[in-house]
Formats: C-alpha cells, sequence, structure tokens
C-alpha cells in the first residue's frame, strides 16, 4: 500500500513537471536540445591530440550560453528544464513502484562522475602546458649558453687567423724587401765598371752575407711567430680547463649550500616541534593554576558565606531571646524542682 507521504510526494513533483512542461511550451527554442545536454568528452581529447587546449574548447562551448538574451541562452535553460523533467518524471515512477529515490541519486552521481572526468583532462592539459613551458625555458637557456659560448670561441678564432694573417703578411714583405735589395744589388754589380771588378766581387759578397743574415732573421722571426701562436693554443686550452675546473667547483658549492639548507630546514622543523611542545605545557600550567586559582576563591566565597550565615543566626538567637542550648539543659532541672514543691 502507498504511504500518504509518496502520495504528496508524487503530486508535489507531478506539480514541478507540469510546470516545467509549460515551460517548455513558452521557451521552445525549435531544435532538440538533448544531444548538448552534456560535454562531449571524446570531443574534448580529439581537441587536445590537434593541439588545442582544453581551456579553448571550453570557452567556446561557454559563449554559446554567455551572452544574456540570445537563443543561446534559451537552448541552456531548454537543456537544463528537460534534463530536471526527466529526473522527475523517473522520480515520480520510482516512487509509484518502489517507494525510493535511487533513480534521483543516479542521476546526481552521473552528474558528478562527469563533472570529475572533466576537472581530471582540465589538470592534465594543465600539467602538460607547464611542462611544455619548463621544456621550452630550459631550451632556451641552454641554447642562449651554447650562443654565448660559440661566440667567445668564434671571437677568439678571428682573433688567431687576424694574428696569423699579420704575421704572414709581415713576412712576406720582409722577403720581398729581400729579393728587391738583391736584385737592385746583382744589377748594380753588372753595371760596374771591369776595372772595379775587385770592389764589385767584395760588394757581392758583403751582399750575399747581408742577405743570409736577413734570411736568417725571417726565419728566427717565423719561428717566433710561430712559437707565439702555439702559446696562444696552449693559454686557449688552459683558460677552457680552468673553467670547466671553477663550474665543477661552483657546482660542488652549490650542493653543499642545498645540503646545508636541508640541515637547517631540519633543525628548524625540530625546534618548531619543541617550541610548540612547550607553549603546549606553559598552556597546561597556566591552566591548572587557573583552575587552582577558581577552586580556592569558591572555597573562599564559600567560608565568608558560611560566616556570615553564622554570624546571622547567632544574631537572630540573640536578637530572640532563645539562648545558646547549653543554657537551655541547665535551665530544664530548675523547672523540675520548683514542680517537685
Amino acid at each position: 500500500m502507498i504511504s500518504l507521504d509518496v502520495i504528496w510526494s508524487c503530486a508535489v513533483l507531478q506539480d514541478c513537471a507540469d510546470q516545467l512542461s509549460v515551460l517548455d511550451n513558452i521557451m521552445r527554442p525549435g531544435a532538440d536540445t538533448r544531444s548538448i545536454r552534456k560535454f562531449n568528452l571524446k570531443t574534448a581529447e580529439q581537441g587536445l591530440k590537434d593541439g588545442s587546449s582544453l581551456s579553448d574548447i571550453r570557452s567556446q562551448e561557454q559563449l554559446r550560453f554567455e551572452s544574456p538574451l540570445t537563443p543561446a541562452d534559451l537552448v541552456k535553460v531548454q537543456v537544463d528544464r528537460q534534463f530536471v523533467s526527466e529526473v522527475i518524471n523517473g522520480l515520480i515512477v520510482e516512487l509509484w513502484e518502489k517507494n525510493t529515490f535511487q533513480s534521483l541519486f543516479s542521476a546526481v552521481e552521473e552528474e558528478r562522475k562527469i563533472k570529475a572526468q572533466l576537472l581530471d583532462i582540465l589538470m592534465r592539459d594543465e600539467e602538460r602546458r607547464i611542462r611544455i613551458k619548463t621544456l621550452q625555458k630550459q631550451l632556451l637557456d641552454i641554447c642562449k649558453e651554447k650562443t654565448e659560448e660559440c661566440e667567445r670561441l668564434k671571437e677568439s678564432i678571428a682573433h688567431l687567423r687576424h694574428q696569423v694573417e699579420n704575421t704572414r703578411m709581415k713576412t712576406e714583405c720582409q722577403r720581398t724587401f729581400v729579393k728587391s735589395c738583391t736584385q737592385q744589388l746583382v744589377c748594380q754589380g753588372q753595371k760596374t765598371n771591369s776595372h772595379i771588378e775587385k770592389e764589385l766581387e767584395d760588394e757581392v759578397m758583403m751582399t750575399v752575407k747581408k742577405t743570409k743574415e736577413e734570411e736568417k732573421v725571417s726565419m728566427e722571426s717565423e719561428a717566433f711567430l710561430k712559437s707565439q701562436h702555439a702559446g696562444l693554443q696552449e693559454q686557449m686550452q688552459y683558460w677552457t680547463t680552468r673553467y670547466e675546473k671553477d663550474l665543477e667547483t661552483k657546482e660542488q658549492e652549490l650542493t653543499a649550500l642545498r645540503n646545508k639548507k636541508a640541515n637547517n630546514l631540519a633543525q628548524l622543523h625540530e625546534l618548531s616541534k619543541k617550541c610548540r611542545d612547550m607553549q603546549q605545557v606553559i598552556i597546561e600550567d597556566r591552566r591548572q593554576k587557573e583552575e587552582m586559582r577558581v577552586q580556592l576563591e569558591t572555597e573562599q566565597r564559600e567560608r565568608d558565606a558560611a560566616i556570615k550565615i553564622q554570624s546571622w543566626w547567632r544574631g537572630t538567637v540573640v536578637r530572640r531571646g532563645l539562648g545558646s542550648p547549653k543554657k537551655a539543659d541547665k535551665s530544664k532541672p530548675k523547672k523540675g524542682k520548683k514542680k517537685k514543691k
């Protein structure tokens, strides 16, 4: 037998369903809106695979319901009305047949699951975007470091090439100068008169000697420049090795500082715990002292009240002439003697 509460509940729900039907006839947008009742999870996942973020997809979906006084508002109201109407009709049938509210709980649980899935997709999308931004930042930092290192190496190579070119130019100039001097001396020796042949031969000998000395000087200069070039290469290798060692040293110092920071944090947590324990002990001691103070004040008030009551009673006895109990006991025998007489 159906109880009266079920009948009343069904009547109320039926009245709500009728009102929703009237609202449907008034605000019908002219299209079936069941297909847009829920957010399509497959569409959202497909959008994420295509490269668009879930927030963009949701913003596109919400644009249909955010403009006031538009057909999209009517569609949203119609969707919500249709969903509530279906839940109410199912709940009425379940109340008549089974006298339970399981369909209502099922609808609410289904909405919660859909919302949880959407939130999960949002969180995964946000984590992926944060990860991509982090990797992009790291990649930019690495590219910047490598670019700076390449620039430094290019500058060093350009400087070394400039020095080598200068050395070559100086060597070529010296060789050209030596050759021109030699040719001039040979021409002068050929044009001299025969009667100064001996003097010419001496001059030629001196010229040859000078030429050898100049060649020797040129070779020494070339060797010196080559040694300078090798020294520059060794210096560059030295600075590169020193840079790597300094970098390793700084990394070790950074690791030590991090370990020290972790130890300091652990000590700070331990001291905070001890401080909280001491505060708890202080609070407990204050509470006990406060309880003792209240107890002493209560006892004092009770003693004062007892003293006041005793004083009042004694004053009452004195005013009424009742006397003390001892005097009453002494007066009884005297009355007995009078009766005997």
